[in-house]
């Protein structure tokens, strides 16, 4: 039964593979639409490394696996519910603000107090934005933030 566990997961994973990897493709083309890096390339990569891992588990399952039913079975569910609600706040509040939000909530459930939590969202949020958009020249969306744009 614990040969099951590991790969009903790695089915589920490579599911959400393909599904984040053809969501990365929907992003709309750049202007001149020539860049080798644009901004689905993260994206891609990071679904071909999920999907590569979650053949892993299908292959090679862990026999000793069980679910883990406690509480870290429900602090993994409470952390999927976030990373969802963080995909869907990413266009609507902009990235700083959900990565913030995300990161801090995050950090909060694995011990953290909460005001160093989402001060590290905070600074993670900012960090990153910064790093993709001046460093790499991929926009992120700014969303509540928008009125800081240049130009």
């Amino acid at each position: 039964m614990s040969y099951f566990n590991d790969r009903f997961f790695g089915i589920l994973l490579i599911v959400l593979a393909v599904a984040y990897g053809w969501a990365a493709s929907q992003f709309p083309v750049p202007f001149g639409g020539s860049e080798v890096v644009g901004p689905e390339t993260f994206p891609h990569l990071l679904a071909v490394v999920l999907g590569v891992s979650s053949l892993y588990l299908l292959v090679r399952p862990d026999p000793d696996h069980s679910w883990p039913w406690s509480r870290t079975g429900i602090e993994l569910i409470i952390a999927l519910v976030v990373l969802a609600l963080y995909a869907a706040a990413l266009e609507p509040l902009g990235f700083i603000i959900s990565t913030t939000l995300a990161v801090g909530t995050l950090c909060w459930r694995m011990g953290a107090r909460p005001v160093k939590a989402y001060v590290t969202g905070a600074v993670a949020g900012v960090v990153v934005f910064l790093i993709f958009d001046f460093a790499l020249d991929l926009p992120l969306p700014l969303g509540l933030l928008s009125f800081l744009e240049v130009g």
